[in-house]
């Protein structure tokens, strides 16, 4: 029992820092070498809680994404996968928020003009090559880099 409550109080503070997934939560207990029963029944007592629920991780992970760091749909998918969440939850939440294409391409524009002041004295090819490799790792697809940088350099013009 003293593993219980001390694997338990150890997944609390781990939860103390942000919402994790249930994957997340599994590979802790796996790591910190938790037996395999108590961790059953520590994660069904935090989703009893509801200190561990998928649905709302995801919820928050898009949130936090989209309006904070600025990431692309595809990119928050992907993360969201690597983090155990079912594709099913992921479409549910990413279809709750209603994001937009012009959306996506806000964020991209967002991004670019955070950046774009330091490559002002470069050529205007080199700038579409290091905007378009900053927005790549970041998810955006090539059609919304392409035109969220053609749109803010005519801004600049």
């Amino acid at each position: 029992m003293e593993s219980f409550e001390k694997n338990y109080n150890r997944a609390l503070r781990f939860l103390s820092f942000r919402l994790r997934s249930e994957k997340e939560i599994r590979n802790y207990f796996q790591k910190h070498k938790v037996e395999l029963s108590v961790a059953e029944k520590i994660i069904e007592k935090l989703k009893k809680y509801r200190f561990l629920n998928d649905e709302d991780f995801a919820k928050l992970w898009i949130e936090s994404r989209l309006k904070h760091k600025l990431r692309s749909i595809s990119l928050i998918r992907r993360e969201l996968l690597l983090k155990g969440i079912d594709k099913e939850i992921i479409d549910v939440q990413i279809s709750n928020f209603q994001f937009s294409i012009s959306n996506e391409l806000e964020n991209a524009q967002k991004l670019i003009r955070k950046r774009i002041e330091r490559y002002k004295d470069l050529p205007r090819q080199e700038i579409y090559q290091k905007l378009g490799r900053f927005l790549a790792s970041k998810g955006f697809n090539w059609d919304t880099i392409k035109k969220s940088i053609d749109e803010v350099l005519e801004e600049k013009v």
